[in-house]
């Protein structure tokens, strides 16, 4: 006791050396990092091994290239064979260092993009693997599955969507689906990128919608669907409200702050 008769902070003299944080009931209800507890004036050993690993698994997921061979085959077995394309930055470090060049094509892939098309589209995704090719690989081709059943059990009146090839993108940011998207004349364009990681998730993937997609579209003029993960938004209710957003997007005409996401309360079969 304090000569005041208060409690001296810090553990008792013949307690444990990590006190315990009111906080740590928490816990259960995120993986954000609270509720740490401290050793001293640091983190107790544990809390920063557990950092350490947390922050190993981030960079691992920047750097890690996607494995585009396993994912094309993996798509074409379900039927949607991909055409594989890669952005202008030669190399991962130049994709980190130069965002500008992960948001355009290599002329050659944008020419045979041209080429490939004959007439006006709805739709084209696009595959990219961002900042986390972990998160590609683990959930793109769940969320494209329902996405697809989405779609295909909310045909309207306008009947079901003329889509363009499955495109998967390397060295991609999110403004790449704006070059694919005019280049295969894709009246909407979605991407699925992994996000940058972070400590808590390292497979976070997003989704990005814009309308009339062409170099210079600002990121108010799309619609993003972000963490999806099991943890996070689940990849089968992340393709439902994908869906929901492209039909709205073709109806209304328009993408971006002007579309708000009201698939929670729209009725669409799973």
């Amino acid at each position: 006791m304090s000569a005041r008769g208060l409690p001296v902070d810090g553990p008792p003299v013949n307690g444990p050396m990590v006190p315990v944080d009111p906080w740590v009931d928490l816990r259960r209800h995120t993986p954000a990092r609270i509720a740490l507890g401290r050793a001293g004036n640091s983190l107790p050993t544990d809390e920063l091994l557990r950092f350490s690993a947390a922050h190993a698994r981030a960079r691992d997921a920047v750097h890690v290239a996607l494995d585009t061979g396993s994912l094309a085959a993996a798509l074409t077995d379900v039927g949607w064979p991909p055409v594989l394309v890669a952005s202008q930055a030669p190399s991962r470090q130049a994709y980190l260092r130069r965002p500008d060049q992960g948001r355009r094509l290599r002329d050659e892939d944008l020419q045979r993009l041209r080429d490939m098309a004959t007439s006006p589209v709805d739709l084209v995704v696009v595959i990219g693997d961002g900042l986390s090719a972990l998160a590609v690989q683990s959930h793109a081709l769940e969320v494209l599955t329902s996405l697809h059943k989405a779609l295909a059990a909310s045909i309207d009146d306008a009947g079901p969507l003329d889509c363009a090839p499955l495109v998967v993108a390397t060295q991609a940011r999110v403004a790449l689906a704006d070059d694919v998207g005019a280049a295969l004349q894709a009246r909407l364009a979605l991407i699925l990128v992994g996000e940058r990681p972070g400590l808590s998730a390292a497979d976070s993937l997003g989704a990005y919608l814009t309308l009339d997609p062409r170099v210079g579209r600002t990121d108010a003029e799309r619609n993003c669907v972000s963490n999806i993960r099991p943890e996070g938004l689940v990849p089968q209710a992340a393709g439902q409200r994908l869906a929901w957003l492209v039909r709205e997007a073709l109806r209304r005409g328009l993408t971006g702050v002007g579309l708000k996401d009201n698939s929670a309360v729209a009725q669409i079969p799973p």
